[in-house]
């Protein structure tokens, strides 16, 4: 599969969902983190993301407005040690405590299935960077219905190991805007990275997101060899 541009990936989909990005820098020496959520509704749309230790939660823009928070209120990153977890839901929260636990990232999510929201049954997607001895890796997952049958759970996993500098991997919930909206399909997608520091990196994500359904972005630059980071959130209603 060869590698395209962010832009490229993003740009003209009015709703590809909530997308979590992992890659390596192209000069090699950093991760490169994202996560972004968009939203259709007024409830989806409430939201900003806010700073929570290490990592950062979601949080109702205007409480007064907030109608149901059980999918919508979440930590997507956490870092616990070596390793930073970026997820679409509360399965960071599970992907968290399993790993205290000495357990694994696919253990955790073998416990969970997409989320409870018919017709859409909106899949779960989790990300996991891992830095250690100044190595690094990373891994991708996406729990889905069948092609939208609630009773059949399709668990993808994907890592990649000593990914390769200038490159990165970016999975999001929907294939695109529908009614139900469609699951995403197959790998990955392969992005290159060119050599741009994070507040390049950071606005060209966000410029290639829908204007009108963008609700907030977060990325990470991570330094492999001493696990120092810069981090940029972009909340639309803030802006």
């Amino acid at each position: 599969m060869k590698g395209i541009s962010l832009k490229a990936a993003l740009s003209g989909n009015t709703y590809p969902g909530r997308g979590v990005f992992l890659g390596r820098s192209a000069d090699g020496k950093k991760i490169v983190i994202a996560y972004f959520i968009m939203g259709r509704s007024e409830n989806s749309r409430n939201r900003i993301f806010v700073t929570e230790g290490e990592g950062i939660r979601t949080e109702a823009f205007d409480p007064s407005k907030l109608s149901d928070p059980s999918l919508i209120i979440y930590a997507p990153v956490r870092v616990l040690g070596d390793h930073t977890i970026v997820t679409n839901g509360d399965q960071t929260d599970t992907i968290y405590d399993f790993l205290k636990e000495g357990k694994s990232f696919a253990d955790a999510l073998m416990t969970r299935t997409f989320e409870p929201d018919p017709p859409n049954f909106t899949p779960r997607i989790s990300g996991m960077v891992t830095i250690s001895g100044g190595n690094a890796a990373y891994r991708l997952s996406i729990l889905k219905s069948a092609n939208g049958n609630e009773a059949s759970a399709e668990r993808f996993f994907f890592d990649y190991e000593n990914p390769l500098a200038g490159e990165g991997h970016l999975i999001h919930t929907y294939l695109h805007d529908g009614d139900p909206i469609p699951s995403f399909e197959g790998e990955p997608k392969r992005i290159t990275l060119p050599d741009i520091d994070i507040d390049a990196f950071t606005a060209e994500l966000w410029e290639a997101l829908d204007p009108d359904n963008k609700v907030s972005l977060f990325t990470r630059y991570l330094t492999i060899a001493d696990k120092s980071s810069e981090t940029r959130i972009v909340n639309k209603n803030q802006a």
